[in-house]
């Protein structure tokens, strides 16, 4: 990824000393760790800094806003959790099955809930979802239809839509469900949905 989940979001100017990454992180996780265990709204800089035992001035200083230490917070414990299938797992087609399987089973968990909340409550408020789009979703989804992409060159994957389509239809689908709880979302069925939109050889 061209930028890190742990940089300043919207690109704030950094002032003083550069930041240091173990500071950073136990700002992010413990961000994260509230949000998941106590919600949004008691997220506030006060409890992140008491969590984390790091100054509101240091957290003010790294972040314009609390949204945007809560959509960071979300973003690198996303990319942590949710790793992109290396090219050793297998064919596009078992990889696709493999990360579709891995989110799946996210929003089952505080994942969901945490994602949904900061899609909500975060990026509405501010607008900032060409932020979440370009630090997280961009680079994710790019090497996640080139994979489907290339499955579609060798052969082994046979559905013949736009790959980026393909890969909307995937992960589309399963926001979808989880968001208006149309039918519960088990690996099983992510599996399936992998299978029915890119149709694997064999």
């Amino acid at each position: 990824m061209a930028k890190h989940t742990s940089d300043a979001a919207e690109g704030a100017p950094r002032r003083g000393r550069p930041r240091s990454i173990e500071t950073t992180n136990a700002i992010l996780e413990s961000a994260y760790a509230l949000m998941a265990a106590t919600g949004l709204a008691a997220t506030t800089i006060d409890a992140v800094a008491r969590h984390s035992n790091v100054s509101k001035m240091t957290i003010y200083k790294w972040w314009p806003s609390r949204e945007a230490l809560l959509i960071d917070a979300f973003l690198h414990h996303a990319a942590q959790m949710l790793p992109l299938p290396p090219a050793s797992a297998g064919t596009p087609a078992a990889r696709a099955r493999r990360h579709a399987v891995a989110y799946a089973e996210a929003l089952q968990g505080e994942f969901g809930k945490v994602q949904l909340a900061v899609i909500s409550e975060c990026i509405s408020k501010t607008g900032s979802a060409e932020l979440f789009y370009a630090r997280y979703l961009q680079f994710r989804r790019d090497a996640l239809v080139e994979m489907i992409a290339a499955g579609q060159r060798d052969g082994s994957i046979l559905a013949q839509a736009p790959a980026e389509d393909l890969y909307d239809a995937i992960y589309g689908s399963l926001f979808y469900r989880y968001v208006f709880g149309i039918a519960p979302i088990t690996p099983a069925y992510a599996r399936s949905l992998v299978d029915l939109v890119l149709r694997p050889k064999g």
